[in-house]
């Protein structure tokens, strides 16, 4: 009984979903890819851990701090002032040595940590202390790096997420509509297509200062439009199919109709693009920042170390850090999109 089931279970046809990741896997470089995408994004998501200018633990006093989830004013740790703690201040680190101890990240600078303690002048080149150097205001490299690259990542995800969702209603609407819908649909993303983003954002950004969500909504407005063309193409040819005649004459409702049984024809082409409109939206972000009008000046960019690279030529540390990040996690996305393309595309091998 145990060999008959096992050799029915060997037997037994994959699903759809299964092929779909066999074929994903069997495309190496993508693959591979995925896994070193997620495991830098990982160790993103924890740079407070081990890239930091906040100790991890603090013992003072028998009590115990946690700066890295909490601010503390120095008064707690024998300051004189109610200001945030500086940890790096030798004079708070006896008061806290003498009574306690401090557990620091094993780089103990932030991507806004002044650096003082340098006999040249900026941007230093890479050393022991620091890695990949700094900055000419004085930062460290690799800690900018590691933060620009998470705030690069957030920025792209939200940005894919929300202009997929308006460009897959969009086009769903058109698709399924069709006639004038579909007409001044049409004509409405022509013209929105044609105007100038750059000089939009321009000039947006000179009237108020952006900051995180202003740029993404600003950027949403003018980048909604990827999947449209896609979406409605899915739609117009599946309106006419038999069961969607039959569900309008049983009276199913419009909006079930279009998400919950014409979508998943159209989730297929979408998926497939969806690393590449990931693409675009962290090579947007790094754009507008090496143009200055990105993210605000405190925050880390990716984009703003290009522009010091750029003003920068005898520190070539700069331009190359800068660029070789951008150009890894760009190539990574690539490569995980011509995965994804391949696992869904129903003429390759072992999906018929």
């Amino acid at each position: 009984m145990t060999t008959n089931n096992a050799l029915n279970q060997a037997t037994k046809p994959l699903s759809i979903n299964q092929l779909r990741l066999r074929r994903f896997k069997r495309n190496r470089r993508g693959y591979i890819s995925l896994w070193i995408f997620v495991i830098f994004f990982l160790i993103s998501l924890c740079a407070e851990v081990w890239i930091n200018n906040k100790p991890i633990l603090i013992k003072y006093h028998d009590a115990f701090y946690f700066p890295i989830v909490k601010d503390y004013p120095e008064t707690d740790f024998g300051g004189e002032f109610a200001t945030p703690t500086n940890y790096l201040d030798p004079a708070i680190s006896q008061h806290i040595e003498q009574d306690g101890f401090m557990i620091w990240p094993p780089f103990r600078y932030s991507y806004n940590t002044l650096i003082y303690n340098t006999a040249d002048t900026f941007p230093t080149p890479p050393s022991a202390a620091h890695w990949l150097g700094t900055t000419d205001a004085g930062f460290d490299v690799l800690a900018n790096i590691v933060y620009g690259f998470r705030i690069s990542m957030f920025f792209a995800i939200a940005l894919t997420f929300v202009t997929s969702i308006i460009g897959i209603v969009m086009g769903a609407m058109q698709g399924y509509y069709g006639g004038k819908v579909d007409l001044l649909g049409q004509r409405f993303i022509e013209i929105w297509s044609g105007l100038p983003v750059l000089f939009m954002i321009i000039l947006l950004s000179s009237i108020m200062p952006l900051n995180f969500w202003w740029l993404l909504t600003i950027t949403v407005i003018f980048g909604w439009m990827a999947l449209v063309s896609v979406v409605r193409a899915e739609f117009l040819r599946t309106r006419n199919f038999d069961y969607i005649r039959a569900a309008k004459a049983l009276g199913v409702s419009d909006s079930r109709i279009m998400f919950k049984h014409m979508l998943p024809n159209a989730m297929v082409a979408t998926l497939t693009f969806l690393p590449f409109i990931l693409c675009g939206s962290i090579t947007t972000l790094t754009s507008l920042d090496f143009l200055g009008f990105g993210l605000p000046l405190d925050s880390p960019s990716l984009g703003r170390l290009l522009l010091q690279g750029k003003n920068n030529l005898q520190a070539p540390w700069l331009g190359i850090s800068a660029f070789m990040v951008i150009a890894t996690l760009l190539s990574l996305l690539i490569f995980i999109g011509e995965a994804v393309r391949d696992a869904f595309d129903p003429n390759k091998e072992g999906l018929r």
